[in-house]
């Protein structure tokens, strides 16, 4: 198998390059909104430019707070790109934090890893109740790493109420036979340590959800993330129709099924 073009999503998917222009269309007009309102505030949690987190705060009392974490495979996007998917869960009465992180080469995934746990950290300082996180592909793999014992601090690790990694990258392995490993440079000992599916099963409630129409490579791994999770309290969810690029637009929509999986609602 050439495990480059398996995991080339934009190859395979119609019309894909109109989707970032797309997202970042739909993403500016709502954060123009927000600011608008007074319900948008941007947070640096470390001290490089890119760790920064935009945060969303709903009408009211936040319920809790849904940290949400964006792909490209380590290697592009930031938080700018997403912000209209944060109004679903405000819609239901969450706050929502966006970070921003490094990227691959300039840093290594494992660096990335704990940038994102300082994400958390400080995010959680800021809305008070029940924390609960989800991420799409790269993302997926960041806010699954979460879980591992002792990488948050337990006062916020005790928060998290839920995690739904959306066609996450749960083994790292196989990314290594890439292309993309001339910017990532996993060797055999970051892929291993960075994999969740070397995680123990974690005790919080975890939802993984993946397209149907997705390529095998990311049903695939997903199914891995359940199977090494199943001792725990772990779903696999398979959305029929959706790709990798419109697998989240649910997130949009308070009352779609993928909106209410990251609230629990």
């Amino acid at each position: 198998m050439d495990l480059s073009d398996a995991y080339a999503n934009a190859a395979h998917i119609e019309g894909a390059a109109d989707y970032p222009p797309r997202w970042s269309a739909a993403a500016e007009v709502f954060r123009g909104e927000m600011q608008a309102a007074g319900r948008l505030r941007s947070l640096s949690y470390g001290e490089g430019e890119r760790q920064a987190l935009d945060l969303f705060l709903p009408e009211g009392t936040p319920r809790g707070l849904v940290v949400f974490v964006h792909g490209g495979y380590w290697l592009k996007f930031d938080r700018s790109v997403w912000s209209h998917l944060a109004a679903g869960p405000l819609a239901q009465g969450w706050a929502v934090a966006m970070p921003s992180y490094d990227l691959c080469p300039d840093v290594r995934i494992s660096e990335i890893t704990r940038q994102i746990a300082a994400a958390v950290t400080v995010a959680a300082g800021e809305v008070a109740g029940p924390l609960r996180l989800t991420g799409h592909s790269a993302g997926g793999h960041l806010v699954a790493r979460m879980l591992a014992p002792g990488l948050l601090p337990a006062a916020v690790a005790e928060r998290i109420a839920g995690v739904v990694p959306i066609s996450p990258l749960s083994n790292l392995a196989p990314l290594m036979q890439t292309d993309m490993n001339a910017g990532l440079k996993l060797d055999a000992a970051e892929a291993e340590a960075e994999s969740p599916i070397h995680q123990p099963a974690p005790r919080v409630p975890v939802t993984v959800w993946v397209g149907g129409d997705e390529r095998p490579v990311f049903l695939d791994q997903a199914r891995w993330l359940g199977e090494a999770w199943s001792g725990g309290d772990c779903d696999v969810v398979i959305d029929p129709g959706l790709h990798h690029f419109n697998v989240i637009d649910g997130l949009a929509e308070a009352s779609s099924p993928l909106c209410r999986a990251v609230t629990g609602d």
